[in-house]
């Protein structure tokens, strides 16, 4: 039976085997691999792995670099690529945005890179991105127009005047626009009975003049004349559909993706400060009216500016919803009341770019609701990366206005308008994609138009391939010499096409014996013309110039198996035959 320092003694001795396994592994050099035959298979079997192109260098081409240079591979011959940046457009970072200026407001710099990506091996680059002070501000104001908010209308009346003082102490150059919306005007959504056509609300007699439901109504393209948005505001009229939720996110995506009926400038802060005091329907909500056709995040505004694929097409989906922000490089800013902050608080989390500001129920802390959003916007630097090729991944360090790098952040926050922050992006290619693909994609700060365009080629072909000779002499005319060695034609074989299949002779074993008086190819394989074939082992795969190596027994090479060649998997195999044996015993 044994004891408790038996099994003690047992325990310490599996650690150390387990050690010992670890630093065999560590000592591996992976790219001595017999089954690589080109440069390209070399280069792509890790980062660290080189090939020798020099012709009278010797079968194992492929290495670290400082081991061909050690065994005679001259530097010139070593084909060994990296992965490399490039800039190719690098402008200046602006410091003010509504200075008067021919070149454009630069809020992000680099502007153009290009990469070029060995796969597994990371090449990293640098992107700084600043708030530029008194840019232009484009804020379109989205107003929930259903019975519930008949007050909230009142209290805007003359929000124009009101908002654009308050946002003169931000920007210099500020414009307003105004749009509404109710629900689709449809059953359920919508009351569809005669009676109520033209006045939804006529069971209600405080409210004799309601007008029908609508989807969303664009009523104010964005201006500089705050008298012309007060009036617009002050000719609307409520409405009432039938069911809870509203038609917001209709209304949403068509005040994003309608940008010439809008006005939205390229050179401009883009905000939509949507409204409501209810929640939203989402996509597939559209099936209860037979809308069975998905949104298409298209512009469809009519010649009344009115949507007219509202009865046609679903609710949009929260992900279009950020896909056509995103793409029009707007903030979107939920005002609501109260009980619908958790509702709208779990949106912001999808949908990014977004924000919620509680909403007094009759919108009377609008103003500073408007103020404090932009403030808070514009505090954060956040990155995001666009058609990410599928075999490259991106990370991002951040460095904001402490100076400590932070590794795996893509966002800087409390920032103050004006500050600079820096992200250093690690890219790395898992893989090589078929010849002839160009690649690309764009970095860019939620909200900004501003982005960096990164174009993507691979380095996956050995320069040498390039200057490869067919029918080449020194393969005596059978093959075509690349990268230092010989491709035999269909038939042909040895280190220079010399002979053909079959043919076998004294003459060329001298090439298969590791020293004179050495058995060719070491005993466990066949010499056919200058090369070792070797044998298949029960204990396992047998390999090398001579075979003289195998998954259990070789020489040493400065202090390493096989110069660093056993499989992990057999030491592994072997060492845990030897601790089962040692926790059997006793």
């Amino acid at each position: 039976m044994s004891t408790p320092g038996t099994w003690m003694r047992r325990a310490a001795l599996c650690c150390v085997l387990l050690h010992t396994l670890w630093h065999s592994v560590q000592g591996l050099n992976v790219c001595m691999s017999g089954s690589v035959t080109s440069c390209e298979d070399c280069i792509l079997i890790h980062p660290s792995c080189a090939w020798c192109a020099q012709e009278d260098f010797g079968r194992a081409r492929c290495d670290i670099s400082q081991n061909l240079l050690s065994r005679g591979c001259k530097a010139q011959f070593i084909e060994f690529p990296t992965s490399q940046t490039s800039t190719l457009k690098s402008e200046p970072l602006s410091s003010k945005g509504s200075a008067p200026t021919h070149s454009e407001v630069v809020q992000i710099m680099p502007q153009k890179i290009s990469l070029s990506l060995r796969p597994g091996d990371q090449t990293s680059f640098r992107v700084q991105v600043r708030q530029v002070e008194d840019y232009p501000v484009d804020l379109y104001y989205l107003m929930d127009l259903s019975l519930s908010m008949k007050d909230d209308l009142v209290t805007i009346h003359n929000l124009g005047t009101k908002l654009t003082q308050e946002m003169s102490r931000l920007t210099s150059n500020f414009r307003l626009g105004f749009g509404t919306f109710v629900d689709k005007n449809i059953s359920p959504f919508s009351y569809t009975e005669p009676k109520y056509q033209n006045n939804p609300c006529n069971a209600y007699k405080l409210f004799p003049n309601c007008v029908p439901s609508f989807g969303f109504r664009h009523v104010l393209s964005l201006t500089d004349k705050v008298d012309r948005f007060n009036q617009e505001v002050q000719k609307q009229m409520v409405s009432r559909n039938r069911d809870a939720p509203e038609g917001g996110f209709d209304a949403i995506v068509q005040a994003a993706v309608c940008k010439e009926e809008i006005g939205w400038r390229k050179e401009a802060f883009h905000l939509l400060v949507f409204a409501s005091d209810d929640a939203l329907h989402l996509a597939l909500d559209g099936k209860l009216a037979g809308l069975v056709h998905p949104n298409d995040g298209k512009c469809h505004l009519d010649h009344n500016n009115e949507y007219s694929a509202s009865t046609k097409m679903d609710y949009p989906s929260l992900g279009l919803v950020g896909e056509k922000l995103a793409e029009n490089n707007i903030y979107l800013i939920f005002a609501v009341t109260k009980r619908l902050y958790i509702i709208y608080k779990n949106f912001t989390a999808l949908i990014p770019g977004t924000t919620v500001e509680l909403l007094d129920g009759d919108s009377k802390n609008i103003i500073q609701l408007i103020v404090n959003a932009y403030n808070n916007i514009r505090s954060k630097v956040e990155m995001t990366v666009w058609d990410l090729p599928e075999d490259v991944s991106v990370s991002f360090t951040a460095t904001c206005q402490d100076g400590q790098p932070l590794p795996g952040l893509r966002k800087c926050s409390d920032l103050k308008i004006g500050d600079t922050v820096s992200f250093d992006v690690n890219v790395e290619a898992r893989s090589c994609p078929p010849r002839g693909v160009s690649q690309s994609f764009t970095i860019k700060p939620v909200g900004f138009k501003d982005r960096l365009e990164v174009a993507v080629d691979y380095s996956c072909d050995c320069g040498c391939t390039k200057a490869a000779q067919t029918n080449s002499r020194i393969c005596s005319s059978m093959g075509t010499f690349t990268c230092g060695k010989c491709d035999c034609e269909v038939g042909y074989l040895g280190s220079h096409c010399e002979c053909q299949e079959g043919e076998s002779g004294g003459r060329h074993f001298g090439a298969c014996r590791e020293a004179e008086g050495k058995q060719v190819c070491s005993g466990r394989g066949e010499c056919s013309c200058n090369q070792c074939l070797c044998n298949e082992s029960e204990f396992g795969k047998v390999y090398g110039s001579f075979c003289e190596c195998d998954d259990f027994s070789c020489a040493r090479h400065k202090g390493v198996l096989c110069a660093g060649r056993r499989p992990p998997s057999v030491l592994f195999l072997r060492l845990t035959s030897v601790w089962y044996g040692t926790m059997q015993s006793g």
